[in-house]
C-alpha cells in the first residue's frame, strides 16, 4: 500500500498563524474544518489566499486543509497564502521562481508596534497643556 504524500507548512502574518496541509486531490480547501466560502464570506480574502494556486495553475490538483489562529480576517487570509506557498514549494520546488517574483515566499514582517508607557499609543503622546 502506497502512502500518499502530504506537504505541511506554516504561514504567518501579523499575529495570525496558519498550519497548512496539502495533498494531491480535487482542489477542496478547508479552513478550521469549514468550507472556504463559510469561513471567509468576503470574496477578497478568498482571492488573496488562492492566489498562489491560481498563479501556478495548481488550483484543482491539491486538497488544502488549514488550521488558522489569531489575527483578523485579512491577517488570517495572508497567513494561509504564506502557508500554501511554502507547501507548494515543498511539493514542486520549480514553482519557487514565479511565487518569489509575485512576493508570496517572504513572510511579511510588519507587526503592530507596542504601546509605550507614559504615552497614549506606540507613538501618540497625551495632549500637552502649557497652562
Amino acid at each position: 500500500m502506497e502512502q500518499e504524500k502530504v506537504f505541511y507548512a506554516t504561514g504567518k502574518r501579523k499575529t495570525a498563524t496558519a498550519r497548512t496541509w496539502m495533498r494531491p486531490g480535487s482542489g477542496q480547501i478547508l479552513v478550521n474544518d469549514r468550507a472556504l466560502e463559510d469561513y471567509f464570506p468576503t470574496g477578497s480574502a478568498r482571492v488573496v489566499l488562492t492566489k498562489p494556486l491560481i498563479l501556478t495553475n495548481t488550483r484543482g490538483t491539491f486538497d488544502v486543509k488549514v488550521r488558522v489562529r489569531g489575527g483578523g480576517m485579512t491577517g488570517q487570509a495572508e497567513a494561509i497564502r504564506h502557508g500554501i506557498t511554502r507547501a507548494l514549494i515543498q511539493a514542486q520546488p520549480e514553482l519557487r521562481g514565479p511565487l518569489k517574483k509575485a512576493g508570496f515566499v517572504r513572510r511579511d514582517p510588519r507587526i503592530k508596534e507596542r504601546k509605550k508607557y507614559g504615552q497614549r499609543g506606540a507613538r501618540a503622546r497625551f495632549q500637552f497643556s502649557k497652562r
